[in-house]
């Protein structure tokens, strides 16, 4: 082999190493080739062939088999120019040898995809918006500058499918996104979908934009009022009770979303009040059917929640006649109406006599209980429907019969209903007959009963009695001394003038003697007085 020559990459031959045509070859490898794969091969003619790499001395991207000539890459290749310089000798005589240059290329490959804005589309449309308006554009670039090669499509869920399409890079509205339904509900309000955007080449490079699409309410209709508003109730209804419920409609969604209020409030012209939610109208005031036999009110039926901006509301004025139904002012039934009652008188509190049993209006009204008559002394007390025996020290059995007046309604004119109780009341000392229970309810037939009224009389007390006794006896044996006196004083006259002589002499000694005591010194001194002894006695004055 003749040094100088270069080797034949391609042919073998037995002949020594001999020159090929070709002193360099020019070698391209895609970038991204990994370690250790191989890049290309050289061969040479000759026997005993190795091969080496000459230049560069220390090569960091390749290496060469010294026996097959295979060259492959140290690492993964990125864009670079590279020349080795390959030597091929013969092992066992080294001075025969050839080389040859190798240029290797590593050729970027654009393998970016394309680039879109924006790149998250994100929008808020409402609920009334047209088919066929454009929601989103998008603007995408291609690295290798094929833009007019882009392709864009459309991928999600069915109902997204269904509601949007692509129109070259717009996203445009396919038919209504009406949500006023429940399946929109059950989307929440929101679409999703993923727009592709794909380039040319192989293998082929996409893009993915993700599109999130939210559909807001509109405020479109106004409340309708409900076919028949009219209500009945009765004039005895209570405080609070149900009358009716006002059940508007609203076709936004959510449905039926509505606000009742009353126009002009609650009053005496208007005794009645609506509750805000549910429209129910229940009675707050007096009714009388004399004053208004019905009442027409307002109601304002006001949408809620229908519309992005809480202030867009809409609203319905709606009439409602509440009637009222007279309730006849009739007086309560009590049965029985007359009752035969016997009881013992017990000692300590009160004791339970009877229990009426009467029943009132329809209305229900509560009963008014009341004695009317016949508790002398205040015997007997009632308490609500029940008559109390109150014990005292009766000392002999005694009939009451008493009245009790039972009515309901306060209204004038009043109807009541009379019961009469007939009430035997016997001590406890007293026997009763074994024919007789302690308490009896007889039902007697409705007969004329005739009440005898005692007026009370004036009993005093013995004491008083005794004295006036005794003062009267006085006065009378007074009385009866004073004309016997005189009467035995007109039988003798001139005694009555020498008895006045004598006084006159007494007053004239100076009281010196004492009247009615003679001279104890003279026993037989004649006083001046006439003694008879018929005379009657002076009594001594009162």
């Amino acid at each position: 082999m003749e040094p100088g020559h270069p080797f034949n990459p391609i042919a073998i031959s037995a002949d020594p190493i001999a020159a090929t045509s070709e002193p360099q070859r020019e070698v391209t490898v895609p970038e991204g080739t990994g370690p250790l794969e191989v890049i290309t091969q050289v061969h040479a003619s000759g026997d005993n062939v190795h091969y080496a790499i000459l230049a560069p001395v220390a090569p960091a991207l390749f290496t060469i088999d010294e026996v097959t000539g295979e060259i492959r890459s140290t690492g993964r290749l990125k864009v670079a120019h590279t020349r080795l310089l390959v030597l091929a000798y013969n092992a066992l005589r080294p001075a025969d040898r050839d080389t040859a240059t190798l240029n290797i290329t590593v050729q970027g490959t654009d393998r970016q995809a394309p680039s879109c804005v924006p790149a998250i589309s994100v929008s808020q449309v409402p609920e009334t918006v047209s088919p066929g308006e454009t929601l989103v554009t998008l603007r995408c670039t291609d690295p290798t500058g094929t833009e007019d090669c882009l392709h864009y499509a459309l991928e999600g869920p069915p109902a997204s499918l269904s509601r949007f399409h692509m129109e070259g890079p717009q996203l445009q509205v396919n038919t209504t996104l009406d949500c006023d339904s429940e399946t929109m509900d059950a989307v929440g309000f929101q679409f999703t979908a993923t727009i592709v955007v794909t380039a040319g080449g192989q293998p082929p490079r996409s893009t993915r934009v993700p599109v999130l699409v939210t559909v807001t309410p509109v405020n479109e209709f106004t409340p309708t009022c409900p076919s028949g508003a009219d209500f009945t109730v009765l004039e005895t209804a209570a405080f609070g009770s149900a009358v009716g419920r006002v059940a508007g409609t609203d076709r936004d969604y959510p449905p039926n979303s509505l606000e009742y209020s009353l126009e002009g409030g609650t009053g005496p012209a208007q005794p009645f009040s609506i509750d805000t939610h549910t429209g129910e109208i229940r009675v707050v005031g007096p009714l009388d059917f004399q004053q208004h036999k019905s009442y027409r009110l307002t109601v304002r039926l006001t949408d809620t929640r229908n519309d992005l901006d809480p202030t867009n509301r809409r609203s319905r004025l709606c009439n409602v006649f509440v009637r009222l139904q007279a309730v006849p002012n009739q007086a309560p039934v009590c049965t029985p109406e007359v009752q035969e009652l016997r009881i013992t008188a017990g000692l300590g509190g009160r004791q339970p006599v009877t229990r009426l049993a009467c029943q009132g209006s329809p209305s229900g009204a509560a009963l008014t209980y009341a004695i009317a008559g016949g508790n002398e002394d205040g015997r007997f007390r009632l308490e609500g429907s029940t008559l109390f025996y109150l014990p005292d020290d009766l000392a002999e059995p005694r009939t009451f019969v008493l009245l009790v007046e039972v009515w309901g309604s306060p209204s004038a004119p009043r109807r009541s209903t009379m019961v009469a109780l007939v009430v035997h009341v016997t001590p406890r000392t007293t026997p009763v007959p074994p024919s007789s229970s302690t308490t009896r309810h007889t039902t007697l037939k409705k007969e004329p009963l005739v009440i005898t009224r005692t007026e009370a009389m004036w009993h005093p007390p013995a004491w008083f009695v005794a004295v006036l006794t005794v003062s009267s006896a006085l006065l009378l044996a007074t009385l009866g001394c004073m004309a016997r006196s005189l009467l035995c004083g007109h039988r003798d006259p001139g005694k009555l003038l020498v008895d006045k002589s004598s006084w006159d002499v007494v007053e004239q000694k100076g009281g010196k003697e004492e009247w009615g005591h003679p001279n104890t010194g003279s026993p037989g001194q004649f006083d001046g007085r006439a003694q008879d002894p018929r005379e009657c006695p002076v009594p001594w004055p009162l």
